[in-house]
């Protein structure tokens, strides 16, 4: 079954989970076309550039024919309306989730009554799966493989042994 026009599957994949990937796999499914864009927050501090997550999810997502990997700035709602999406996909983790996610779909369908918000519930075995869960496990040097893909894992390896490379040679310099 095929769903209408263009999806958008917003965050700010910092990094991708493989909760993330799961929700690509099943719009992509459901949509002719998806496109998977990361949206810029100027009040969060990233742990990967923009053109660091746009490259782990060009990774990631090379399978699906239909996916496309973009960046944004600005309204979620306006960029749908630049590459005429039709559809917002949101996932749901928790029960906790959808209140925050309805009152944006709200917001979204006063500003644009002509594009709709779609809620997939995350697969059970993804429901506790966040990307501050996954940076947390990975700065402590935890395995992330199960959470993670594994061009994800492999940066966020480099990116903390070299935090912690940083954090020696600083300790060394002071004391």
């Amino acid at each position: 079954m095929t769903v209408r026009g263009v999806a958008i599957y917003a965050g700010s994949f910092d990094p991708p989970t493989n909760g993330h990937l799961d929700l690509v796999e099943r719009a992509s499914q459901l949509f002719p076309r998806v496109i998977v864009a990361i949206g810029f927050h100027p009040t969060r501090k990233p742990l990967f550039a923009v053109p660091e997550r746009l490259e782990l999810l060009r990774e990631s997502c090379r399978q699906f024919e239909n996916v496309e990997i973009a960046y944004f700035r600005g309204l979620l709602i306006q960029y749908c309306k630049s590459v005429g999406a039709a559809v917002i996909v949101r996932g749901l983790r928790a029960a906790t989730d959808f209140e925050y996610e309805l009152q944006i779909a709200h917001a979204n369908a006063d500003l644009a009554p002509d594009i709709d918000t779609v809620f997939l519930p995350t697969r059970t075995n993804y429901g506790f799966i966040s990307a501050s869960l996954v940076r947390e496990i990975a700065s402590h040097g935890g395995d992330v493989s199960r959470y993670a893909p594994p061009v994800v894992c492999e940066a966020l390896k480099k990116r903390f042994g070299e935090a912690d490379a940083a954090s020696i040679s600083a300790e060394r310099r002071e004391g």
